[in-house]
């Protein structure tokens, strides 16, 4: 039991130094010039939410369909939304994920989740990037930026090993904490499959289609006599 325990702490110290010698590449990488890997996931992120986006009035509310990068709701017209991110975190909301934002006439945001995107699980060490002041999981050979939000709720401490939700098809800066292992604890093996969360509404196009009044008779004429 004591050389188990042994070899997981060895296996900690490594992947911590792992993680140390990334972040020392990725600063000499911002020190030298050359484009990280955030960049081309923002980027290709605000291109997204340009084809996919919606705006649209209802009369006395606004609302606004894009999507996840992370922190934000990224909508048609660039902007960045303000996500909570106790939702965020609480919702497991992962990088692509679609989201309608509502914004009332009384200046309130509300959001609900329309489009989650496929995920994959992994497994990485929990770290703290003093320069940039930021929570960030090593997996993969990348290091995922995660919310304070939900490291804070896990009580997670660097060291300790993060059950992380990322995109499974895409690159991504950001990833969502599903679980914290505390260091020092034996490695839990999980399955990298996930099932894909239901949305939180059924999404429809921000413009309907009204059917002509005729036509809408004919429909409640057929079903009655169906019935």
């Amino acid at each position: 039991m004591e050389d188990q325990q042994k070899l997981s702490s060895i296996k900690q110290l490594i992947q911590s130094a792992e993680a140390s010698l990334h972040s020392a590449k990725q600063m000499i990488d911002e020190l030298t010039g050359d484009a990280p890997i955030v960049a081309e996931s923002s980027t290709s992120l605000h291109e997204s939410a340009r084809e996919l986006g919606s705006m649209v009035n209802d009369g006395s509310n606004r609302i606004i369909n894009g999507l996840f990068e992370g922190q934000h709701m990224i909508g048609l017209d660039g902007k960045q939304y303000s996500v909570p991110a106790n939702y965020a975190s609480k919702s497991k909301l992962v990088e692509g994920d679609m989201l309608k934002l509502t914004i009332m006439n009384d200046g309130s945001f509300v959001y609900k989740q329309v489009g989650p995107i496929e995920r994959t699980r992994v497994i990485g060490l929990l770290m703290y990037d003093v320069t940039n002041e930021q929570w960030q999981v090593q997996a993969n050979d990348h290091a995922y930026k995660v919310l304070l939000a939900s490291v804070t709720y896990f009580k997670g401490e660097e060291g300790d090993e993060v059950v992380l939700l990322i995109p499974k098809e895409k690159s991504a800066a950001w990833g969502a904490v599903e679980n914290i292992i505390k260091k020092g604890q034996p490695r839990v093996e999980v399955s990298a499959e996930v099932e894909t969360p239901k949305p939180e509404e059924s999404y429809h196009p921000p413009i309907e289609t009204v059917a002509n009044p005729e036509e809408k008779k004919e429909q409640e004429t057929d079903q009655l006599d169906d019935i």
